[in-house]
């Protein structure tokens, strides 16, 4: 049986492998380069710039520091085999599950999304070649997901309801649709602004932790927005993206509904948190305070608040390991089946 301080040497090794390869620096006879390149053959939203920033992230968490910071203060006892359904509404979006399952000594059972089923095996095949002893641990469901133990599940609101009629006898996760929002004060500099875009437009808007609202102070000039904006304007050449765009203008259009666009991104006033790809929803409000209890009241459906006080502007798309989806801590889950 592996010991945690080999496991966790692995996926450093891993960690390692990533941070080379995306540095240009490693050795691309793996056929990883061919994949990355071609993925947005198969994915039109997986384009070969965000599948690199996967990597990198990925990559980012994969020290031997962070991971044994990490894992510390856990009891992992293993011994089970974990069932992961995996989203694919971003590059490798489910890699944290199989790292969790995996450096907790479980073995695990992976369901991919059809959307993202290219990368994550290329990945494996390399921890595989740093570590064959994971060899046993890791098997692939083709179709009808059995012989398991636990299983964490992601996807839609609708999914999730198939998820727990289906699977909800088992120790389970199952996560639902989350998005993320932002509260601006309104003394923001350009800097944050800009960075403010990052979290709005990296991965076209379609991450749970994209922001797809902004609150705003009452009277903010939308045309700072649009300035911090526009260095994200080729975001319209992707066809699937100008699609999304073309025909939620062209809905407002048509309901005569109140919006304001800039040949990329339209701004329409609204409530719901959720906003299409190709849309950014703000709300005007009177004080912080109350924007702060609005955020607390919906915070079941938040994955992350952007902000001064929360987490910094730029970085909702850098989770760290202990930055667990819909707040749930997998490896306290997996440490007690």
């Amino acid at each position: 049986m592996m010991t945690i301080e080999r496991r966790i040497q692995a996926f450093v090794k891993l960690g390692s492998f990533l941070s080379n390869f995306e540095s240009k620096n490693g050795n691309f006879n793996h056929g990883i380069e061919d994949v990355i390149v071609s993925s947005n053959v198969y994915n039109g939203w997986f384009t070969e710039h965000n599948i690199r920033n996967s990597f990198r992230s990925i990559a980012s968490l994969l020290s031997k520091e962070k991971l044994e910071l990490w894992t510390k203060r856990y009891t992992l006892r293993g011994g089970k085999k974990i069932a992961i359904i995996m989203a694919g509404n971003i590059p490798l979006v489910g890699f944290h599950d199989l790292l969790s399952v995996l450096i907790s000594g479980h073995s695990v059972l992976i369901k991919m999304s059809s959307d993202d089923n290219r990368l994550l095996p290329i990945i494996i095949d390399e921890l595989l070649k740093i570590e064959p002893s994971f060899s046993d641990k890791i098997y692939f469901a083709e179709d009808k997901m059995e012989n398991f133990d636990a299983m964490i599940a992601t996807g839609s609101d609708n999914s999730a309801r198939y998820f727990n009629y289906y699977f909800g006898k088992y120790p389970h996760i199952i996560r639902k649709s989350r998005n993320s929002v932002a509260i601006l004060e309104g003394n923001e500099t350009e800097q944050e602004l800009e960075a403010l875009a990052k979290d709005i437009f990296q991965y076209f808007g379609l991450g749970c932790r994209s922001v797809s609202k902004v609150f705003l102070p009452k009277n903010y000039d939308l045309n700072s927005l649009f300035k911090a904006f526009y260095p994200h304007r080729d975001v319209i050449e992707n066809k699937k993206y100008a699609n999304n765009y073309d025909y939620h203008k062209a809905i407002y259009m048509m309901g005569r509904h109140q919006f304001t666009e800039n040949g990329f991104l339209i701004l329409k006033e609204e409530v719901s948190l959720k906003s299409p790809v190709g849309v950014l929803h703000y709300e005007f409000y009177d004080s912080l305070d109350s924007v702060h209890s609005l955020v607390a009241e919906y915070q079941d459906n938040i994955q992350c608040v952007v902000g001064k006080g929360f987490t910094s502007f730029g970085s909702a798309q850098c989770p760290d390991l202990e930055d667990y989806a819909d707040g749930i801590d997998t490896l306290e889950f997996l440490g007690k089946l």
